[in-house]
């Protein structure tokens, strides 16, 4: 199961924790690990490439961890929250495979 802790400062996206796998199909075919794996790394390149962003971001096999600073939580925040929308989508349609979860830093 893919395991998504989303972090907010004061109600605002501050960042996210995602590790696992979905378990949905074969190494290389299972489409829901895919569908997660394609939006948070567009959400992690967002945020630092094209938003400029020196956000502290840790990634290995079936783990990503993306903390935006304080200063540029307001800058970050449509991306974060499509990432919220997305995943919590995908979440619904597969809930024996992505369980999301808050809290608030």
């Amino acid at each position: 199961m893919i395991r998504v802790v989303f972090t907010q400062h004061h109600g605002i996206p501050a960042g996210f924790e995602l590790r696992g796998h979905a378990g949905a199909g074969s190494a290389g075919n299972d489409i829901v690990c895919a569908a997660v794996s394609s939006a948070v790394y567009m959400t992690a390149n967002t945020v630092t490439e094209i938003l400029g962003v020196d956000a502290e971001i840790k990634e290995k096999n079936g783990y990503m961890k993306v903390i935006l600073p304080e200063t540029e939580l307001h800058r970050c925040e449509t991306v974060m929250a499509g990432l919220k929308l997305h995943l919590t989508a995908l979440a619904g349609q597969y809930p024996r495979n992505i369980h999301i979860s808050f809290t608030e830093v």
